[in-house]
């Protein structure tokens, strides 16, 4: 027998019912806030992941589906969404269009890492990217948007916040913390040792325990924002506290690729053990212009489906359709156009085998169906049809 691969999971059944009840809410909720669908391929260069995501990243530097194609081509399967909108956005010319332009997304990503309870090898996410708002309040309704789709879901949840600065801040910081690295660099990890070269700042995020007690007596990036980021990060906290939405703030939040400047936050939940962050996001102003792109202000998010599954709240399901079964084999002709015609406006159901009215009341409660239809020798000869509503 052939199984799936490792870390590679069927959805279906109830997972099934959950997963589409969860796109159809966050589609939903995106589209009232004015975003539209876009869909990037699964398959990209590897070189806008490395540009993009970073070399410093685990992702790029352990986790990529990696191959050379027949074409001789350096290519790889999508591991975070982001990097492909950003690529189309430019590809397409919309960076020099100007304006704004808003967009969210769903589908698989792929990481080669240890599968373990809502963390799989190929993982599904749902994105939301907005291009060309300078201002806060876009940052903001990233936050709210997200709290929106959570609230929906039945999912509780804490924001955590931070600001990573912006180019005038970073490079002081980063040698305040480059500093402090060297200092207790005989007692933290290889990661972090090999981090304090490509991008200091990711050691903050390690998720070894010694290391993580060494960088509480590390420098705060929020200490050592400059006036601009300081006044943006106050004026988030601000419209957060008017629209009533709770917070903490997390010096050592920095997300887990390199791209992300001043916004940065993360939707955790306590419902799922270690692996608790359920969506992320932040500001990433710099990426359009690193992969070649006009200068362009972003800011967007993604949701990791699989974490969220078995914390949403399902609604009360109620029968909906219609079933359609023949007793006799004359009957199944009929039943095809009947259910046929019904198909225009209704969900039907059918079942070309000829059986007992008992069975067919056992098939149409187990597809949900409001109305079981059956039709036998008698109904041929009444052109009648023999209905039972709500069973």
């Amino acid at each position: 027998m052939i199984n799936s691969l490792r870390g590679m999971n069927d959805i279906l059944n109830e997972d099934y019912k959950r997963y589409t009840y969860f796109i159809k809410t966050a589609t939903d909720i995106a589209t009232k806030y004015g975003f539209h669908f876009v869909e990037t391929p699964i398959l990209e260069e590897t070189a806008l992941f490395k540009r993009s995501v970073g070399e410093s990243s685990d992702i790029v530097g352990k986790e990529m589906y990696q191959f050379i194609d027949k074409g001789e081509n350096d290519v790889c399967m999508r591991p975070e969404g982001t990097a492909g909108v950003v690529r189309a956005f430019i590809q397409k010319k919309l960076d020099r269009a100007g304006g704004v332009h808003r967009y969210f997304y769903h589908g698989p990503m792929f990481r080669y890492e240890r599968p373990q309870k809502g963390r799989l090898r190929q993982f599904h996410q749902f994105g939301v990217e907005s291009f060309g708002v300078n201002n806060v309040y876009e940052d903001a309704t990233m936050i709210m948007m997200i709290s929106d789709i959570l609230n929906k879901l039945g999912i509780g949840y804490r924001l955590q916040l931070n600001s990573l600065g912006c180019k005038e801040c970073m490079p002081t910081y980063r040698e305040n913390l480059v500093s402090f690295i060297e200092s207790v660099e005989n007692e933290i990890c290889e990661d972090c040792k090999r981090r304090k070269t490509t991008n200091p700042i990711r050691v903050l995020d390690c998720k070894n325990e010694k290391c993580q007690t060494l960088y509480k007596n590390a420098p705060k990036l929020i200490d050592n924002l400059c006036s601009t980021c300081n006044e943006d990060f106050t004026k988030l906290k601000k419209i957060l506290d008017e629209n009533n939405i709770n917070y903490e703030v997390d010096t050592h939040l920095v997300r887990g690729l390199d791209y992300y400047s001043k916004t940065a936050f993360e939707f955790v939940s306590d419902n799922i053990g270690s692996q608790s962050a359920i969506a992320g996001g932040g500001r990433y102003d710099r990426l359009v212009e690193f992969l070649d792109g006009r200068a362009t202000p972003a800011v967007g998010f993604a949701m990791g489906i699989e974490r969220l599954l078995e914390l949403i709240e399902m609604p009360e399901e109620k029968r909906v359709g219609y079933y359609i079964g023949a007793m006799d084999n004359e009957a199944v002709d009929m039943i095809v156009s009947l259910a046929h015609k019904k198909r225009k406006t209704k969900k039907v159901t059918i079942d070309y085998k000829a059986k007992s009215l008992k069975n067919h009341l056992k098939s149409a409660d187990k597809v949900d169906a409001r109305f079981c239809c059956v039709i036998g020798t008698n109904e041929l000869e009444t052109k009648t049809i023999w209905i039972k509503d709500e069973f």
